[in-house]
């Protein structure tokens, strides 16, 4: 009987647990969108906008690092930003469909581009990404020099990201569904310039725009 009721609590506790953890990741959420300084963010203001006591933070987050760390692949996966592109029609069409989510989480965003923790995050993930841009444009790159290849990819990584999508909206005056346009039309010319067999009409836009 005893063996019946942990396999029954069990799955119980895991859901509860995950509740919280979710609870605590959402509450940092919030916060992230509310202020201009997120690293000074504390536990006690986490545990607060939970409604959780601090020492339920730190059941399961042993520190707020690891509360950090856990925070921002969490927001990437709430808005669909991580990108892993696996074909060329994926690198271009990333920003048309990226940047608008973008906007709609946009002061969580700058927080995680502007905070020491959200650059040092985006750093840890260079590596995995270089490798999936790489393979996403390997038809395109393997027409190229190795040094003409290093600059279209270089490209597509600015292109097709958070960055840019905050460069284009504060320099460029444009929505995030325009920056997204803006960026995936570049991309497109960049591509029809260095592949003779990539026409821009591979490749359309999401929008047709209207002719005079």
């Amino acid at each position: 009987m005893s063996g019946a009721t942990r396999s029954y609590n069990s799955p119980l506790r895991e859901e509860k647990a995950r509740q919280t953890r979710e609870t605590i990741l959402a509450a940092l959420y919030t916060l992230m969108s509310e202020t201009n300084a997120p690293d000074e963010i504390g536990i006690e203001a986490i545990a607060q906008k939970a409604g959780v006591e601090r020492r339920t933070i730190f059941r399961h987050f042993a520190t707020k690092e690891e509360l950090i760390c856990a925070f921002w692949p969490w927001l990437n996966a709430k808005i669909g930003a991580s990108p892993a592109p696996h074909s060329v029609r994926d690198v271009v069409d990333g920003p048309r469909e990226a940047f608008p989510r973008f906007d709609a989480h946009e002061a969580a965003m700058r927080a995680e581009l502007h905070s020491r923790t959200g650059r040092e995050m985006r750093l840890d993930t260079v590596t995995g990404r270089r490798a999936l841009f790489a393979g996403a444009l390997e038809p395109v790159l393997c027409q190229l020099s190795p040094a003409k290849a290093r600059k279209v990819e270089a490209l597509a990584h600015l292109l097709f990201s958070a960055p840019a999508w905050e460069v284009l909206k504060d320099y460029g005056g444009l929505t995030g569904a325009q920056a997204g346009e803006a960026a995936s039309w570049a991309l497109e010319l960049i591509l029809s310039a260095v592949d003779p067999g990539h026409a821009e009409a591979d490749v359309p836009s999401q929008t047709t725009e209207k002719k005079p």
